[in-house]
């Protein structure tokens, strides 16, 4: 698809933005942490495509390319965020443990079965327990987890070694078990009362 931008067929660049638009939203919103500065940056990150697409040599992954342009410019954002005085996201993350435990561990009976396992509510959890990671954690496991990257691939990305990468991700997990522990137990965990309810009405 590159190869017909780089040649400016008609309607080959609106292809390329619909196909991969929403991906790299959804991976540079783990970064930021904020949807509408991903937004954002995903049209930087396809402005500066098109601008270089005379430049783009088909020896590269286009997927590798494309996030290794929004790895920069999500980093750049985040450290000129960081200047203007605007609160980090370390900062902002202080006490997610306790976020997440709170939204978790509220009276079992306000929490029906299909709520514990909403997908919105899930989704939620897991972009806190995101929230938790460095920027450089946030990115290495979006692009393995999400797109589904090898190691090899996320060195390139992100400039680093895959031995580099191996640690940050392992870092990453363990941060992220930690994190999500609240949500885990309060989900292995089942009040007797209420499954007696629920078995009265199943049986009804």
């Amino acid at each position: 698809m590159m190869l017909r931008v780089r040649a400016d067929e008609e309607g080959a660049f609106e292809d390329l933005v619909n196909g991969f638009q929403q991906r790299l939203v959804g991976i540079l919103r783990h970064i930021v942490n904020n949807r509408e500065e991903a937004e954002d940056l995903a049209q930087e990150v396809f402005l500066r495509v098109f601008k270089s697409r005379k430049s783009y040599h088909p020896s590269a992954r286009f997927g590798t390319w494309l996030f290794t342009i929004a790895n920069n410019l999500a980093l750049n954002h985040i450290r000129a965020r960081k200047k203007k005085g605007a609160i980090s996201l370390e900062a902002c993350d202080s006490g997610i443990h306790q976020r997440i435990s709170s939204d978790n561990r509220r009276n079992p009976t306000e929490q029906s079965p299909g709520k514990r396992l909403d997908h919105a509510e899930l989704a939620n959890v897991i972009r806190l327990a995101m929230s938790t990671l460095n920027e450089r954690q946030r990115m290495a496991v979006a692009l393995n987890k999400f797109e589904d990257m090898n190691y090899a691939d996320i060195a390139t990305i992100m400039g680093l070694t895959t031995k580099a990468v191996k640690s940050l991700l392992s870092r990453a997990r363990a941060s992220l078990r930690e994190a999500l522990k609240p949500y885990i137990q309060m989900h292995d965990s089942r009040n007797p009362a209420q499954e007696s309810d629920e078995v009265k009405k199943e049986d009804s």
